[in-house]
């Protein structure tokens, strides 16, 4: 969960998109759409929820290790690294 206030606005903002792309393919549905824009707004909803969790991982990352003192600089590196990881595995 983001504790920051920028970042919970953030995850918030992009939560009210997601959800107007799942009402927008609620109405492709429901008007019959044609396969391709479907797919294509599933898959434009995946990125969305994708570039959600990452953000949230990555909030989550660098409280925690930021919470431990001694971690110091190694830490911050090993927190930029589980990011990179995040960032290119939720691709």
């Amino acid at each position: 969960m983001p504790h920051s206030a920028q970042d919970k606005k953030k995850a918030l903002l992009r939560v009210r998109r997601i959800r107007g792309q799942a009402e927008a393919l609620e109405r492709a549905l429901e008007s019959g759409a044609d396969c391709a824009p479907v797919l294509v707004q599933l898959a434009a909803i995946r990125g969305a929820i994708n570039g959600l969790m990452s953000e949230i991982l990555e909030s989550h990352i660098r409280e925690e290790l930021g919470a431990i003192p001694e971690a110091g600089e190694r830490g911050e590196r090993l927190a930029q690294d589980m990011s990179s990881l995040i960032r290119s595995y939720l691709k």
